[in-house]
C-alpha cells in the first residue's frame, strides 16, 4: 500500500517521540527516526527506519532528509529535566538551542521547510493565570523553559526570513503510555511524578518525595495539567496535516484545561493501583511554579484537537500497565 511520504522524527526513540512515530505510521506516513540514543531506546523504534545521528550535525540531517525524501520534520530531540537544567544550564543551551540550529540548517540545506516543534508549558514561568493562554509566555524561570522559548523565537525568524512553516506545540505534563504496553516512560533517572510514584511502588525508586507543601494552592502542593501521551501524538498529526495542507502554522497549548495537585495525583495512584505510595515531604525545588494549567481553546479551534484519553484514571492505568512490564516488582 502506498504511503503518504516520509517524515523525519528527531528524537523519535524517546518517550514522546516514539508515541508520535506510532501515530505517524497509523496516519499513513513513514516515520524516519533520527536519534543519537543518548536518552532514547532502540527498542522503541518499531514503525520505520532508524538513523543514528546528532541533530547538531546539519550535514547528516540534510543527507537523511534527501535520502528518504522527507517532506516535514517533527522535533522532539531535547534535554527536558527542569532541575538538571538549573545545575547544568550549559548542557541545556547546547543540546536544545545549538542542536536545534543544526537541525534547522540541515533542513535548509535539503530544501525541507515544514516543522512541528515540541515545546513546553515551562515557557510560561509564573504566569499567574489559570488557565494560561498562549499569549502569556515569559519570562521562563528555569534554563529548560528559556531554551525552549529561544527555539520558538528562532523558528519565528526562520519563517520570516527563509519561508519555513512551523507549528509550536507547548505540552503541559505528558503522561501515560501506549495501551498495548510497547512503549512508555523509561529513563535512567526518572524525574516525573507519576512514573516515580509507580516505580516507588515497584521498588525501583527509594527516594520518592513530594516537593513543596506550602504553595499558594488549595492543598499546598503544586498543580499541573496532565495530558496523555497518545493525545499529544494526535495533536502532532493535526498540526502536521494543517501545515501540509498549506495553512499557516501557529503556537498551541496541549493540555486539558484542568489541573491536579501533587497530592491529588498520589491519591489517584493509590486508588487505581490498590497500592500505597511511600511518602516523604521535602522543600520546594528551584524552578517549579505553583500552578501550570493550559488554556487549550486555540488548539481546539484551529487544529480540531481535544484531549480524549487524559482523565487521570486512564493516564495512571496505562502507565501502571507499562511500568509493571518495564520495571517488574522487586521482591
Amino acid at each position: 500500500m502506498a504511503t503518504r511520504g516520509a517524515l523525519l522524527i528527531a528524537g523519535g526513540a524517546g518517550y514522546i517521540g516514539a508515541h508520535c512515530c506510532k501515530a505517524v505510521a497509523e496516519a499513513g506516513f513513514v516515520p524516519v527516526c533520527y536519534d543519537d540514543l543518548s536518552t532514547g531506546h532502540r527498542s522503541f523504534v518499531q514503525w520505520g527506519p532508524f538513523v543514528s545521528g546528532d541533530i547538531a550535525d546539519s550535514g547528516k540531517v540534510a543527507d537523511t532528509i534527501r535520502r528518504y525524501d522527507v517532506q516535514a520534520v517533527m522535533h522532539f530531540a531535547a534535554s527536558s529535566a527542569i532541575g538538571q537544567s538549573i545545575v547544568d544550564p550549559q548542557t541545556y543551551y547546547r543540546n536544545n538551542v545549538t542542536g536545534a540550529l543544526g537541525l534547522l540548517q540541515g533542513m535548509r540545506e535539503a530544501g525541507c521547510s515544514s516543522i512541528v516543534l515540541s515545546s513546553t508549558g515551562a515557557v510560561y514561568g509564573e504566569a499567574g493565570r489559570d488557565p494560561i493562554p498562549e499569549g502569556a509566555a515569559g519570562p521562563a524561570i528555569n534554563p529548560y523553559g528559556r531554551s525552549k522559548y529561544m527555539i520558538e523565537q528562532i523558528l519565528t525568524d526562520y519563517c520570516t526570513a527563509y519561508g519555513f512553516s512551523a507549528s509550536v506545540l507547548r505540552y503541559f505534563n505528558a503522561s501515560g503510555a501506549a495501551v498495548e504496553r510497547r512503549i512508555g516512560e523509561l529513563r535512567d533517572r526518572e524525574t516525573h511524578l507519576i512514573p516515580r510514584a509507580l516505580m516507588a511502588i515497584l521498588g525501583h525508586v527509594t527516594d520518592f518525595a513530594i516537593f513543596g507543601t506550602d504553595y499558594d494552592t488549595p492543598d499546598g502542593t503544586a498543580v499541573r495539567d496532565y495530558i496523555h501521551v497518545d493525545d499529544l501524538a494526535d495533536a502532532h498529526i493535526a498540526a502536521l496535516e494543517r501545515l501540509l495542507g498549506g495553512k499557516a502554522g501557529g503556537t498551541y497549548n496541549l493540555g486539558t484545561g484542568g489541573g491536579h495537585s501533587v497530592r491529588e495525583v498520589v491519591d489517584a495512584i493509590r486508588r487505581e493501583t490498590g497500592e500505597q505510595v511511600p511518602l516523604v515531604y521535602r522543600a520546594r525545588r528551584a524552578g517549579d511554579p505553583p500552578v501550570l494549567v493550559a488554556d487549550p481553546r486555540l488548539a481546539r479551534q484551529e487544529l480540531g484537537f481535544m484531549a480524549r484519553r487524559s482523565d487521570l484514571g486512564t493516564i495512571i492505568r496505562s502507565a501502571w500497565a507499562w511500568h509493571q512490564t518495564a520495571h517488574p516488582r522487586i521482591v
